[in-house]
């Protein structure tokens, strides 16, 4: 009996203890579970998580194109810095009272959906076989339209381009014809301090010739760049889209008139640091534009809490009825219409292709001259359209000036943000935990 007690307490303490060890374990698996904090951004924590989900989603990103990663650390760090650059920017539009409503994210999330020719079922559905949910989904997209408002409102919003700066670009662009080629580049920066001490100059510089000869012995430039390059849009493989040569520093313009498509430069020492560029492709910016215009009127009856959509349709019908029963559109469009043109008689004077929503440039387009179309519903309401006559205009000029104009600005725009992101960055507290890491 003894013996029995003896080897049943035996038993319960081996159990114990296996239970004990088992708990320990369940713990420790736990512990090593938990997320850790990689940065402290202000009062705000980036944690590892959040690093290795957005690692996550750029690899697939760089998978689909093909385009072969760079090392872990350096990925590592270009992402981590971009997560500090996009939280500053969400903290401080929170306290500056920018918000995205849901109403207005809905749209957007049915929108891309639309897009990508799927339900939103089906786009959650394709977004869950990515690994990404829904909620993680509207997170993004709710953080890329703050950060593209807060743009707008803090920097784009606010740059100016008087008529004079518009007369000098083209005055300088006439008695220059390189400036108006365009350019398809991309671009790698290797940073240096401002004041850079000559040791931070030859580091600078040996890394960029690490970076040329890579390039030289058969990597990507997108590959490269994303291994070697400081600029924002390194992970992009640097790609800055087509510029003309009054969108572009000299320095730039300079070498890329010596090159041919696919060419490579050497560096270029800027106070920023050491550029190197590459020439995707290169077109020439003087032909003439001669486009389609379309005069027409039209008669608009708005939506509103009191004007459903429904009254506004039957509104409209007895409008169109009346059109065709002869009576004059001009009269009908100075009674009825709810647009800032009623008082002309709804005409809308010369219209370029774009300067309507596409659902009423569709419906106009398909008109023949004096035809009236049935009633069109656009996101302002039910109209009725005529064309009165079509024209061929040469827009050479008028599209100078507006390019003009949107060049001068993109490129203040451009120079004013990187400027803002940087003092946002200065004036921020970030600590890194995770330094060992890179």
């Amino acid at each position: 009996m003894r013996t029995f007690i003896k080897s049943l307490i035996q038993a319960l303490f081996l159990a114990s203890a296996l239970t004990a060890t088992c708990q320990f374990n369940v713990q420790a698996a736990e512990v090593v579970k938990l997320d850790r904090i990689v940065a402290i951004v202000d009062q705000t924590v980036i944690t590892e998580q959040e690093l290795e989900s957005r690692i996550a989603t750029v690899t697939a990103q760089f998978q689909k194109q093909g385009t072969v990663l760079p090392e872990e650390s350096i990925l590592r760090k270009q992402i981590l810095e971009r997560l500090i650059t996009d939280t500053l920017q969400i903290q401080y539009a929170a306290q500056t009272g920018l918000k995205v409503d849901d109403n207005q994210l809905d749209k957007t999330i049915v929108r891309i959906a639309e897009q990508n020719q799927m339900s939103l079922a089906q786009f959650s559905e394709a977004l869950a076989k990515d690994g990404v949910s829904m909620t993680k989904f509207r997170s993004d997209i709710r953080s890329e339209i703050t950060i593209a408002r807060l743009r707008e409102r803090e920097v784009d919003g606010r740059i100016n381009v008087s008529e004079s700066e518009i007369d000098n670009f083209l005055t300088s662009q006439a008695a220059n014809t390189e400036n108006q080629d365009e350019f398809e580049i991309s671009h790698i920066l290797i940073r240096t301090p401002e004041e850079g001490a000559t040791e931070d100059i030859q580091k600078a510089k040996t890394k960029v010739e690490a970076a040329i000869n890579e390039l030289n012995h058969g990597k990507s430039f997108a590959e490269v760049s994303a291994s070697y390059s400081d600029a924002p849009n390194a992970l992009e493989g640097g790609k800055l889209g087509w510029k003309s040569g009054t969108q572009m520093p000299s320095l730039f313009l300079d070498a890329l008139k010596t090159m041919q498509v696919g060419d490579i430069s050497a560096p270029l020492r800027s106070p920023n640091g050491f550029h190197v560029l590459k020439l995707s492709n290169k077109r020439g910016g003087n032909s003439p534009l001669v486009i389609q215009q379309t005069h027409a009127r039209h008669i608009l009856i708005k939506l509103s809490e009191v004007m459903s959509e429904k009254e506004a349709k039957l509104k409209m019908d007895n409008i169109k009825e009346r059109l065709d029963n002869g009576e004059k559109f001009e009269a009908l469009a100075r009674q009825y219409s709810e647009d800032s043109t009623a008082s002309n008689g709804g005409d809308l004077g010369w219209v370029n292709p774009g300067d309507t929503v596409p659902q009423f440039e569709k419906a106009m387009n398909e008109l023949k001259n004096d035809q009236i179309s049935p009633p069109v519903l656009t996101q302002f309401g039910w109209h009725v359209i005529q064309v009165i006559e079509r024209r061929a205009q040469d827009m050479s000029k008028e599209a100078a000036r507006l390019k003009a104009r949107q060049e001068i600005r993109a490129k203040k725009a451009d120079e004013a943000y990187q400027d803002w992101i940087r003092e946002l960055r200065d004036r921020a507290y970030v600590e890194l935990r995770l330094e060992d890491k890179f």
